[in-house]
């Protein structure tokens, strides 16, 4: 689609498209990178689209965690989260 310009000149309609590129491995959002290997998704916490293959994983390695959540803010969450406290066990009062 074009524009003519007052002065005779055809212009090009074209918008400008913004390359969307994954936030973990900095690669292209594009089909021909994406078809075979499982497309995309949003992380849940981020907001922003990753590889399916960038997602973390869930308890068995080819299965996704959910919610969503990408590798990068799974180690974040990781990082962050306080180590659970050990139980104490109890000590035999000797008799």
């Amino acid at each position: 689609m074009s524009i003519r310009n007052a002065g005779g000149d055809w212009e090009p309609m074209l918008l400008g498209i913004e390359p969307r590129n994954c936030t973990v491995c900095k690669e292209g959002l594009y089909r021909n990178k994406t078809f075979f290997s499982g497309g995309w998704s949003r992380c849940a916490l981020c907001e922003e689209f990753v590889h399916y293959s960038c997602l973390a994983t869930g308890k068995v390695s080819f299965l996704k965690a959910r919610p969503r959540v990408c590798k990068t803010c799974r180690a974040a969450q990781e990082g962050t989260s306080s180590p659970s406290p050990k139980a104490a066990t109890p000590v035999a009062v000797g008799s």
